[in-house]
């Protein structure tokens, strides 16, 4: 059944746990040939997002900025307990800079542009500026 197309006609559990029944799906041994396998709905058939809500694949790839100054590059959207976030991986590697999807934290999203600006000093990770001396 893998790589059909499938229509959901129950949906039950919760947000994190959610139980589908799938038409044509008739068995436990057809549902456990299932698992593992990638749940997809085409574009046209999702919903409608409101103002300032994006699709996760939206913002996979694109360029993190805080001005000029290039952050990293959205690996993914992450589900923490409070809020999602962006998996932001840096240029010079290591471990990805997580930032939260708050506006305090994220200025502005332009997925057509592939482009993220953030506020590095609400992060706590502004350095300061070359020829600056701090106080």
């Amino acid at each position: 059944m893998a790589g059909q197309r499938l229509a959901v006609v129950r949906r039950a559990g919760t947000e994190q746990r959610p139980i589908l029944r799938l038409s044509g799906v008739e068995s436990r041994e057809q549902a456990e040939a299932l698992r593992g396998q990638e749940l997809t709905v085409p574009a046209a058939l999702a919903p409608a997002l409101g103002e300032g809500e994006w699709w996760a694949h939206e913002l996979e790839g694109c360029a993190v900025h805080d001005g000029e100054r290039t952050v990293g590059t959205v690996k993914a959207m992450i589900e923490l307990p409070s809020c999602e976030a962006l998996e932001v991986q840096r240029p010079e590697g290591g471990q990805p800079l997580l930032v939260p999807m708050v506006r305090a934290a994220v200025r502005s999203v332009d997925p057509a542009a592939k482009r993220v600006e953030v506020d590095l000093a609400f992060l706590g990770l502004d350095e300061p500026k070359p020829g600056k001396e701090q106080a």
